[in-house]
């Protein structure tokens, strides 16, 4: 890691055709033990390579033993998957970070295919905010404190779209009919991953 990091980080920079990144990410946590992982970020951001660095998947336990490590505090976000579908983090791992100030990053905040975006609930709820049922699920997970959702976005259009979400102020009842329709979880679960 400590070798391999830092010629993966040049190639990126080089494909890219830029000096430094603004976030770097450890996509899995993988067989490299953490404190050889923070230290190969930390000589990055040390050489001007990268301002900040984050991780991926990680679960309440990964990120104890992250920041208990030298610089592990340094971490500038936890990617996870995380949408109204997938809400396993709001059990333990959301108020953990939202306790320690490390942001999640949410990947897939709309859900993959059209499965999520066809429900009735969700519909409704996007009509009555003359909005997409996309719209609606980014403003879902956006509402959270702490929470940054990175979707997908294939054109100029779609980009437009994903930043209306921001002005969507989901109500009370919006919010208790999406939680009986796609219910919060009420026990710890494991982090799915796509």
């Amino acid at each position: 890691m400590r070798t391999e990091l830092p010629k993966a980080c040049e190639r990126g920079l080089k494909r890219l055709c830029i000096d430094i990144v603004d976030l770097y990410l450890s996509h899995r946590r993988g067989d490299v033990p953490l404190e050889e992982a923070i230290e190969a970020f930390e000589q990055l951001r040390s050489a001007g390579k990268i301002k900040r660095w984050r991780v991926s998947n990680f679960d309440v336990g990964d990120m104890q033993e992250l920041i208990a490590i030298e610089n592990g505090v340094s971490c500038a976000a936890n990617q996870v998957l995380y949408n109204l579908q997938h809400r396993q983090i709001e059990f333990d791992l959301l108020p953990w970070c939202q306790k320690n100030r490390i942001p999640i990053m949410a990947y897939s905040p709309v859900g993959h295919g059209r499965g999520l975006l066809d429900n009735g609930t969700l519909r409704k709820i996007a009509k009555h905010h003359a909005a997409t049922p996309a719209q609606i699920a980014l403003a879902w997970a956006l509402r959270q404190s702490g929470v940054v959702a990175i979707p997908k976005a294939s054109s100029e259009t779609h980009v437009r779209d994903n930043a209306r979400s921001i002005d969507i102020k989901l109500t009370r009842k919006d919010l208790a009919e999406l939680d009986r329709e796609l219910p919060p979880p009420k026990s710890e679960q494991p982090l799915p991953m796509l």
